[in-house]
Order: C-alpha cells, then sequence, then structure tokens
C-alpha cells in the first residue's frame, strides 16, 4: 500500500488527472483563486457526498465514490437544461485511505468530468475522521435558457426522462445483502452507484418551447413532484400514473418480493437522477419523438392533491436528515 504522505502528494495525484486550464478556466489550480472567462449567465449548485450519510466504503468502491460525488452535481446542471463546464473540489482526507483508494477514485472522477466537458478550476483538502466530499460545479446555458422549477399550469403533461425507483431499489437491496443484490438486482444496484448523466436530454429541453419547468429527482417524486407543484402559480395539484409498463422489471420484483405496492417504491423513490418537468399537451408528442426515452407520467390538475394511480397520495418521501 502507498501512503499520500503530503498535501502535495494529493496534488500532483490531481495533476495526473485532471488539466488546469482549457479556455473557459484561464488561470487554474495552484493560485488562492482561478479566474473563469465567460460572456454568459452562470448556474451553480453545490453538493456535499459524505461517508456514511450518501454513501457506503462497504459497497461503493473508490472509483464509483469518485463517479457520484462529481454525477449528482452535473445531474443539478442538467437539471436546468444548462451544459456544464467546471467544479471546485472539496475533500476530508481519513489518513487510513492510501494511493490505491485515490487513484481509481480520481480516475472514475475525471473520466466523467472528461465526458461532458467539464473542468477540475480548484479546491481544498482537510484531514479529518472521515470522508467528505464538497463539490461546487457551475454551467452554461446551452439550448437558449435556463429552466427552473414549477411554471406549469392545469392540463400541462407531467414526464420523466429516465426510470422512477431502480436507484431506491438498488440501494435498499445493498444495504439488506450487498451480494444478493448485484446478483439480483444489477441494473437497480447499478442505478444507485452510478446513476447515468441526462445533459444532452436537458439541453434538448432547454430548446424546446413546449417545456414549462424542469428539475432531476434527487428525492423521489413524493418529496420532489411538491416542490415542483410550489413553484406553480396558484394551488395545482397533479394526477401521476405508474403502471407496470413504465416501472423496471427490478423495482417490480423488488416491490412484490417485500409484498409493497411497486408504484408506491417507485414513488417514492430517491436519488434516481432522472430529469422530471412538465410540457404543454399540445407539444408533448413531438417533444416526446424529438427526445428519446422522455415519457408522460401525469397531468397537473387544478386542485391541490397529489393522485398516484387513482388514490390520493399524503405519505411522505425520501429525507436525507431521516434516520
Amino acid at each position: 500500500m502507498t501512503k499520500l504522505n503530503s498535501e502535495q502528494d494529493f496534488l500532483t495525484l490531481i495533476d495526473k488527472y485532471f488539466p488546469s486550464e482549457n479556455g473557459h478556466v484561464t488561470l487554474g489550480r495552484g493560485d488562492d483563486c482561478s479566474i473563469l472567462k465567460t460572456g454568459n449567465d452562470l448556474c451553480i449548485s453545490k453538493d456535499l457526498f459524505l461517508e456514511d450519510i450518501h454513501f457506503r466504503r462497504s459497497y461503493f468502491s473508490p472509483a464509483d465514490i469518485g463517479y457520484k460525488s462529481l454525477a449528482v452535481n452535473i445531474s443539478d446542471i442538467a437539471a436546468m437544461g444548462g451544459q456544464p463546464c467546471g467544479f471546485a473540489l472539496g475533500l476530508i482526507v481519513p489518513p487510513s485511505l492510501e494511493y490505491e483508494f485515490w487513484d481509481p477514485f480520481f480516475g472514475a472522477m475525471s473520466a466523467l468530468a472528461e465526458q461532458h466537458g467539464v473542468i477540475l478550476a480548484g479546491g481544498d483538502l482537510s484531514g479529518g475522521q472521515y470522508l467528505g466530499i464538497s463539490v461546487t460545479v457551475w454551467g452554461e446555458s446551452a439550448g437558449g435558457r435556463f429552466l427552473s422549477r414549477g411554471n406549469a399550469k392545469p392540463g400541462d403533461i407531467l414526464f420523466l426522462h429516465g426510470p422512477a425507483g431502480m436507484a431506491r431499489t438498488g440501494l435498499l437491496s445493498l444495504e439488506e445483502d450487498t451480494a444478493f443484490a448485484l446478483r439480483n438486482y444489477p441494473q437497480s444496484a447499478k442505478a444507485h452507484l452510478r446513476p447515468p448523466m441526462r445533459v444532452a436530454a436537458g439541453v434538448k429541453l432547454a430548446e424546446s418551447p413546449e417545456v414549462k419547468g424542469l428539475m432531476d429527482l434527487s428525492d423521489g417524486l413524493a418529496r420532489d413532484l411538491p416542490r415542483f407543484l410550489g413553484n406553480c402559480e396558484g394551488n395545482v395539484g397533479a394526477d401521476i400514473s405508474l403502471d407496470k409498463a413504465q416501472l423496471h422489471e427490478e423495482v417490480i420484483r423488488y416491490a412484490e418480493s417485500k409484498s409493497i405496492s411497486a408504484a408506491e417504491h417507485a414513488f417514492q423513490g430517491g436519488e434516481d437522477y432522472a430529469l422530471f418537468g412538465a410540457a404543454s399537451a399540445n407539444g408533448f408528442e413531438a417533444l416526446a419523438e424529438s427526445i428519446p426515452g422522455l415519457h408522460k407520467i401525469g397531468t397537473i390538475t387544478d386542485d391541490s392533491k397529489i393522485v398516484l394511480n387513482g388514490r390520493e397520495y399524503t405519505a411522505g418521501g425520501f429525507d436525507h436528515f431521516a434516520g
């Protein structure tokens, strides 16, 4: 095992994987600040990714941790219809983690950054008892505008780009029995460990005047849908339909094994990082044809109720502060 004995050891390893300048970042890592060159508005987001809160090293590989800590931030930019440009990285480093951990960690993170044209502009390092990652990411409008949550009215179509409930299935099964989960729910486990990014779909949605609002499903429909509705004018609600044809077979199989409703299990969700939004009813069919994987899950209604498969839904959803 190879120890990283100093901050400079980390910086040398980081420099191995991440370029310092790319035209957008004109002064990169190594000074008190980086300098960004941009002629457009920027959107910016920040997330924490903390050991035993957001991930466990018992079933997250170092590469999984590196990938997902950046991915959850890129997803926020995609949810605005933006193109990610750069990020800053903060690390809390436990003394037990050596080079053999950090090499694949940075390798997976840099591969994802390169895939989306994102540059590491700078950050900070500190020792600590538990592993913690803090990422601040920013992006530019690539579809002519940024999309925000809400802005919909009764009759508008509610849609998803991506699955509902797969990451929840992966999380719960991995917590129960990692080997069993990887063997019996492999796609759901992957959805939790390495959620796919939907930047291209977000940009195309931002290009369409038919799209009213957009967000990503980080906490599941049960919690994120009320947030979306709260940004619409008036007391609007939603009529949601999640039938078996819209759910992955692993989600259905997991729910059946627990004797629970597959639709409610998927609706509660959490960490799916699907794109969720609203579009005008007249333009939705053409929109769905232009963006593969976009599918209707419901409509905005003129009351304040949330209805799931014909029944009012009042339970809560995923909460990062829940014990």
